[in-house]
């Protein structure tokens, strides 16, 4: 197998060899297997026809393909071939829209690579119109990227870089049904939030911007504000991601017995840093400080309510560098009033700008800040640097680490699975292509063969490119990674996986992919297997996918450009006869390759060709006394 690329290179490096065809023709039209391209959001059915029309009514829209013996073509991306002077094709470099300020630096990268489009202050109508032209969003806090927005984009926006950590701005699941990818930049900010929760801890405990003010209107008053020590005090850190556990880590080097909420942190890495997970209850009851770093989601809204107030130590100082909407404003003003909070330290409101008369923002008690978690030079700069890097590689067809609405799939998995990823793409793509009358694709079934232990073997990836490679042929839908799972459960497709463990080198991740179609018409009979499934396999050799068997018959043939399957009786010259009949139509052979169950009997000769032989070519090949059976099948 070849070396395996760097992560940063793998998917790009991918994403160049798909595009390629030939020096004398390149296909821009064609997606590649991890480009985000623009998904349509209308339905349509698995349905294949042989060559009589029929009906067919799924809970959506509904389309017939007829005649499958004509070549499936792929679907166009939203880019037009342009060609320069000189006849060479180009392509224009996509546009990215800015909606809110991002650093130089960012905004240097991102003009290196496109068209950039800084528009601040959008309205979302005037966001909505502009959209549709875009095909990348970036966003901090204060943008709404909502359905509407995705609809109005009108599949072209591949795309969506929130600038910051949440993404409760941005409607995950109406970016899924387009197909539009999501992502973030966590890491860059982590370490300005989490300095700027221990400021605002230390500074509540110390009153020193009560003091400060006093000092300022004239007045000196040290005995009014006299503070309290951290130093043996327990602070509960609610969310213990990227931020509550470097909080957690500065904490406890200023002598605090921190303890954590967080029902998906692991124990081991808690307990590495000093570090206590209790539960919610436990965690509220026993804190004398507790410090917000938990998402906004339906579950965490208002999550800090009257009733949870009560439950707290009397005397509670509260810190919120996270999201506004987990606080119940109202309530912590109540709070705050009856002694229950002794002091709140606020960077975050439901509603940002807060009023100029919010009781909350006014309270004597409570030091507030205008969102300044991320806003330190440093952060800035690494924040636009790692959204603009995201977004770019989204648009160059690779998958970012901090995907939101994908599955996270870790860089060096996606660098060691590439190749396969190209594999899976193609026999999904074969596989569908042999598929025959009218009785619809409802089942399909991937088993993957490997010497690794099958929890460790991430599979997500290959699952989402068999999707791809079974429904692009026979849709106006472009899949990817975002909503492969989502469209495949729209068209009723059920998609299943197997993990076998043989014994070969672990390696390399993956031994084998078969992929299997039950219940349904083969327009190749010898591919169906013994159950009586449709059923091909292949695996990577050198870094290049091989198809290996085909039904019950084993052969080896590089999947690259085309291939004609042919069933004939194993007897000599048969490789010479069909090769003479495409050297007359010019025809380019690639390889060949025959594979036979009994000697003499029968076989199966895979021939891989660079063009499609005309319908002349293949009655030819048809008419040849041996060949019981042939089929053509485009890569």
């Amino acid at each position: 197998m070849a070396s395996t690329p760097s992560p940063r290179t793998a998917a790009t490096t991918l994403q160049n060899s798909l595009l390629s065809s030939s020096s004398s023709s390149v296909n821009h039209n064609k997606p590649s297997n991890l480009s985000f391209l623009h998904a349509s959001s209308n339905s349509s059915s698995l349905k294949l026809f042989h060559s009589v029309s029929a009906s067919f009514s799924p809970s959506n829209s509904s389309s017939t393909i007829c005649n499958v013996i004509k070549t499936v073509e792929s679907a166009d991306i939203s880019f037009s071939n342009a060609r320069d002077l000189d006849g060479v094709v180009s392509i224009p470099k996509p546009t990215i829209l800015v909606s809110e300020k991002l650093g130089e630096a960012g905004l240097d990268l991102l003009r290196s690579f496109g068209n950039v489009d800084c528009s601040y202050d959008l309205s979302p109508q005037d966001l909505c119109a502009k959209i549709s032209l875009c095909d990348a969003l970036i966003v901090r806090s204060g943008t709404k990227v909502t359905r509407e927005v995705f609809e109005a984009a009108q599949g072209r926006l591949k795309v969506v870089g929130r600038a910051g950590v949440g993404i409760d701005n941005v409607d995950l699941q109406a970016a899924t049904e387009f197909g539009c990818l999501v992502v973030n930049a966590p890491t860059a900010n982590t370490i300005a939030a989490a300095e700027h929760g221990i400021a605002l801890l230390t500074s509540m405990a110390r009153n020193v911007a009560q003091a400060d003010a006093s000092m300022k209107a004239g007045k000196w008053l040290r005995s009014k504000y006299v503070g309290v020590s951290l130093v043996g005090k327990t602070l509960a850190v609610m969310g213990f991601g990227k931020v509550g556990s470097e909080v957690a880590r500065r904490a406890k080097g200023l002598g605090i017995h921190v303890i954590a909420h967080d029902p998906y942190a692991p124990a081991d890495r808690a307990r590495a840093i000093g570090v206590d997970l209790v539960s919610f209850e436990q965690a509220i009851a026993t804190a004398d400080f507790v410090s917000l770093h938990m998402p906004l989601t339906p579950a965490t809204k208002k999550v800090f309510n009257d009733d949870t107030f009560a439950k707290m130590k009397k005397g509670v100082r509260l810190i919120n560098v996270a999201r506004g909407g987990v606080i119940d404003e109202d309530a912590l003003v109540r709070a705050l009033d009856s002694g229950i909070v002794a002091q709140a330290a606020l960077d975050v409101f439901t509603v940002e700008p807060p009023p100029k008369d919010s009781k909350l923002v006014q309270h004597e008690n409570v030091t507030v800040t205008p969102h300044l978690g991320a806003s330190t030079k440093e952060a800035q700069e690494g924040v636009a640097i790692e959204i603009a890097e995201a977004v770019v590689g989204a648009l160059n067809g690779e998958l970012s680490a901090t995907a939101v609405n994908a599955p996270m799939v870790p860089p060096e998995v996606l660098s060691e699975l590439a190749p396969y990823v190209v594999l899976a793409e193609k026999l999904g793509r074969l596989a569908v292509q042999l598929v025959t009358g009218g009785s619809g694709i409802q089942n399909v079934k991937v088993v993957y063969k490997s010497a690794r232990d099958p929890d460790s073997l991430d599979t997500r990836l290959l699952r989402a490119m068999v999707t791809k490679g079974i429904i692009e042929p026979i849709s106006d839908t472009i899949i990817n990674l975002v909503n492969a799972d989502f469209s495949a459960k729209q068209k009723g497709l059920r998609i299943s996986e197997e993990r076998v463990i043989v014994d070969s080198s672990p390696e390399y991740p993956v031994e084998s992919i078969q992929v299997q179609i039950s219940n349904v018409q083969s327009r190749f009979a010898s591919a169906l297997s013994e159950n009586g499934n449709i059923s091909i396999e292949g695996k990577v050799k050198y870094g290049v996918p091989h198809l290996t068997r085909v039904g019950s018959f084993s052969v080896d043939v590089s999947l690259e450009g085309n291939l004609i399957l042919c069933k004939q009786v194993d007897q000599p010259g048969m490789i010479g006869q069909v090769g003479n009949i495409l050297g007359e139509s010019n025809v380019n052979v690639s390889f060949m390759s025959v594979g036979r169950t009994v000697r003499r009997k029968q076989a199966i000769m895979a021939i891989g060709v660079d063009e499609e032989p005309n319908k002349d070519t293949q009655k030819k090949i048809g008419e040849v006394s041996a060949i019981e059976e042939f089929v053509f099948l485009k890569l």
